[in-house]
């Protein structure tokens, strides 16, 4: 069916005005509101757990508005999707019109330059700012201050521990959560009357407390001169209380994600896991289901707050020019919408970039895996002190160093001030070439 010749009438005329005032970019929006010109568009989006899902709900009420637009949704795990759209970007080739990506790699992707810069005309996102959390608006620009992605969920920083385990050690939240200290007696405490772990890995000590106590203009593990920071007190701390629990035996020596640590919270022999607000969700749905009602969320302890994972979407500049006023369409639909937020935090535990979301009455819900505890409450109020950190281009590489030497400190003993300082040398070097 063609368009009602009053509307393409108007179209015209609209195209024409727009053409005068804003060039191209106006003519792309307009172009958008002529569905005789989808019906030969296909856009390729691609994706990873639990994003393909998220997507694929939210496509047929997209599509609705887009009649004849044909959307291939590429899904592979996370790896494997984050290799393949690295190897697309330096190519050229296999590129989609929309991509996923996770935290933990969009400081690479957005260093890359191969990102379009969302902020810059026709995408004109800056105007969304307010909408958007703070340290995920952050976190969606690179270093040289271009918008490279577009926030769709965050990761809000919680502690979730076993009551029925805390009950039986007579410890109570108030030791976990006081202090990093008190934390750790609480483990020895813990670990004395149930035999569990404290925590997974004595590296969870450190990821979280190196992501303390950072100065304003300072990153992860760099200054804003290029000086690694990797001999600081934060660092420093950070190794000896990673130390003190190796030498306390309270953690399992268990990586996460692996048969071992799912198994921990299955039987109760880990007591407690830092990690963003959406691991209580895989706990009640796929990691240790039958463990509902025992779990409780904290906030982290010493008044600690911190971010734990979260994804973006981007759009490649190699892209396909003729599909990028569409891409950037479903982009917004994805992530500006609070319905569509909200669907995605109910179905997938993707907590909301989108503040707009967070006045909902889904927040002041208990949740029953967590023995009827409104704990959303808790994460959006972590969401309001989170900081974004500065990224650098080495970030990722000081990370392995980092986890290097302190896997030196706690399997053969390595002075703590040596190991920081080889980690401070060969992160100097690296910095400086």
């Amino acid at each position: 069916m063609g368009i009602h010749a009053g509307v393409r009438a108007a179209l015209a005329l609209r195209r024409v005005a727009c053409a005068a005032r804003l060039g191209a970019a106006c003519l792309a929006l307009a172009w958008l509101a002529a569905p005789a010109a989808w019906a030969q568009q296909t856009l390729t989006v691609a994706a990873f757990p639990a994003m393909d899902k998220i997507i694929a709900a939210a496509l047929p009420a997209w599509q609705a508005r887009h009649p004849g637009v044909q959307v291939k949704l590429v899904s592979r795990q996370m790896p494997d999707h984050h290799t393949a759209m690295t190897t697309a970007l330096s190519t050229g080739s296999y590129l989609p019109d929309v991509m996923a990506l996770e935290i933990g790699y969009v400081r690479r992707f957005a260093q890359s330059g191969a990102l379009q810069d969302l902020s810059a005309p026709p995408f004109n996102a800056g105007q969304h700012q307010a909408r958007i959390v703070p340290y995920a608006w952050q976190q969606a620009h690179n270093a040289k201050g271009a918008l490279s992605v577009m926030p769709a969920d965050i990761g809000p920083g919680t502690l979730l521990y076993r009551a029925d385990i805390l009950a039986k050690a007579q410890v109570s939240e108030a030791e976990l959560t006081r202090s990093w200290d008190s934390y750790v007696a609480a483990g020895v405490k813990i670990k004395a009357a149930t035999h569990s772990f404290l925590l997974a890995h004595a590296r969870d000590m450190k990821e979280i407390l190196i992501r303390t106590a950072i100065q304003p203009g300072e990153g992860l593990y760099f200054d804003a001169n290029n000086k690694p920071l990797v001999t600081t007190p934060r660092f420093e701390r950070a190794f000896e209380l990673a130390r003190q629990v190796r030498a306390n035996k309270l953690d399992a020596k268990v990586g996460a994600w692996s048969n071992d640590w799912s198994e921990g919270f299955r039987r109760g022999t880990i007591a407690t896991q830092m990690s963003g607000a959406w691991l209580a969700g895989h706990l009640a749905n796929w990691l240790a289901p039958a463990t509902r009602g025992q779990w409780r969320a904290a906030q982290l302890p010493e008044g600690a707050w911190a971010a734990y994972g979260g994804a973006f979407y981007a759009l490649p500049k190699a892209a396909n020019p003729a599909n990028q006023a569409l891409a950037w369409d479903l982009v917004q639909s994805l992530t500006l919408d609070r319905a569509q937020q909200l669907a995605a935090f109910k179905s997938q535990d993707a907590f909301p970039a989108l503040v707009d979301a967070h006045t909902d009455a889904f927040f002041d819900e208990p949740i029953a895996f967590l023995g009827g505890q409104p704990a959303r409450q808790l994460w959006r109020e972590a969401t309001r002190h989170i900081s974004a950190v500065a990224v650098h281009k080495l970030d990722n590489l000081a990370e392995e160093v980092v986890n290097t030497e302190l896997d030196k400190v706690l399997n053969d003993g390595k002075p703590i001030a040596l190991a920081l300082a080889d980690a401070q040398r060969l992160l100097a070097r690296r910095a400086n070439r």
